[in-house]
């Protein structure tokens, strides 16, 4: 299990540990369709903005065009998910063609959940993260991010910069374009702010108690020829490709943030969390309360997990970039169920293995589930998600289908006082780009990564009632 969980009043440490319990361009906008707002129609209701509820939205966000939530497959990518045996499936992905109404782009990730509401917290980031980084990319300030200044620990809008790397992580073929870094750095701005953002929703959503629960993140964003991937947690993204002698291979896109990597750990002992590993799973660094034998965390980063945010755990990804060359095949994206039985190389070999683009993704986690079962026949299997992307085919440059242009006129998700106004359309509007960008300087160093969170904020909704 990678995250232990606390009984409802936390163990003392001199009490046993509790058990385990279960080149890049910016978005095209569509003037005036982005301005247009949903009404109810007729009298009163017209010409008013929407609030739909959550059913109303959920139905609405799946009719989308060119997103795929669920197992399945498109032209040039495939998806697909399996529970283990420890109850409820966290594991989500999706793949978003046509993203930003982009004939050329296309969004894919994979989020693992854990703790209670591990599996909520993993689909609304699903949900949403995709919506907050397309919703920035559209703006004006996420085009607007010198290199020069993302040097320091806060560029010229305030955006967090990681304080344990000065310089932006790029690729070999990346560094052959001299225009592509530039490029790439803005695109980085969208996905650190994107991503503090989706925490900050998670901190303030009323419904979804993630003060014990959170998700990782691995997300790929492909336009032409380049990709942006951000990875937040112990899930992986690897490529598929050729070396000098035609031979298939596998390179290692992401890193898996755990404890055990000597920037992460001292990070986390900096801000007093605790990292040690149980005596019947030494091999697995977890990240405890200063006080408590709680939560253990099996991870340095994620979204949500607010009672260990104070101390260490940070929901900034590492963002990197890759130009995809004649070489490159695919890309697997895929949760930790994954990884704990099939090495690198054998992701590989296995996806080229598949007998259609179409069936990989299913084919690669039913292969992990055979794993599962031959090497730890006595261990639970873990839930697996994966999402293959093909990279060398004709059809990754075209539309999969003319419905794929439009996307929903308009999609208006608000709540209380808190919540994101996020609007879905061909375009992106003003009032969105205000509403998902306008505290930025909230978006600082501090408080995307170090500012303290107590837990009585954390354990209090917006109108400081204590949650359940």
């Amino acid at each position: 299990s990678r995250v232990r969980l606390p009984p409802r009043s936390p163990t003392p440490i001199s009490s046993p540990a509790p058990t385990t319990a279960g080149s890049l361009l910016p978005c095209r906008r569509s003037p005036g369709a982005a301005s247009e707002s949903l009404g109810r129609g007729g009298g009163k209701g017209r010409g008013r903005r929407w609030a739909p509820t959550a059913g109303a939205w959920w139905k609405e966000l799946r009719r989308i065009p060119g997103r795929i939530a669920g197992n399945g497959a498109c032209a040039v990518a495939s998806l697909y998910t399996m529970q283990g045996k420890k109850g409820v499936n966290q594991d989500a992905m999706i793949v978003w063609e046509n993203f930003c109404s982009r004939d050329d782009t296309i969004f894919c990730g994979v989020f693992d959940g854990h703790g209670p509401y591990g599996h909520l917290v993993a689909k609304r980031v699903r949900d949403l993260l995709p919506v907050k980084l397309g919703a920035d990319m559209g703006t004006d300030k996420g085009r607007e991010a010198p290199a020069s200044n993302m040097e320091g620990n806060t560029n010229e809008v305030g955006l967090p910069v990681n304080p344990e790397r000065k310089e932006t992580t790029t690729s070999v073929g990346a560094e052959q374009d001299r225009e592509y870094p530039e490029i790439f750095t803005t695109f980085r701005t969208s996905f650190l702010r994107a991503f503090h953002i989706m925490d900050r929703d998670l901190k303030l959503h009323k419904n979804i108690d993630c003060f014990f629960s959170g998700t990782t993140a691995v997300a790929v964003l492909k336009q032409g020829h380049n990709l942006i991937i951000g990875n937040l947690g112990d899930s992986r993204a690897i490529l598929g490709t050729r070396n000098e002698d035609g031979q298939l291979i596998a390179v290692q896109l992401t890193v898996d943030l755990k404890p055990n990597i000597p920037s992460e750990a001292q990070r986390i002992r900096q801000r007093r969390g605790r990292i040690f590993a149980l005596p019947e799973e030494p091999e697995v660094a977890r990240v405890w309360l200063p006080k408590y034998n709680s939560p253990g965390l099996a991870m340095a980063r994620a979204f949500g997990d607010f009672c260990l945010k104070e101390y260490g755990l940070i929901s900034m990804p590492e963002v990197s970039c890759h130009r995809v060359t004649e070489k490159d095949e695919f890309i697997v994206l895929a949760t930790d169920g994954v990884w704990d039985v099939l090495s690198n190389t054998e992701v590989v070999s296995i996806i080229s293995r598949a007998t259609s683009r179409a069936s990989a993704a299913r084919f690669l986690v039913e292969s992990a589930n055979r794993a599962w079962r031959t090497r730890y026949p006595t261990s639970k299997i873990d839930d697996c998600a994966v999402v293959c992307l093909f990279l060398n085919t004709h059809e990754a440059d075209q539309p999969s289908s003319s419905a794929a242009n439009n996307l929903a006129n308009a999609l208006e998700v608000s709540g209380d006082k808190h919540s994101t106004v996020v609007q879905l359309s061909t375009g992106v509007s003003a009032d969105v780009v205000n509403a998902l960008v306008k505290d930025t300087n909230e978006l600082s160093l501090v408080d995307a990564v170090a500012k303290p969170v107590t837990v009585s904020d954390l354990t209090k909704d917006g109108s400081g009632t204590k949650q359940s």
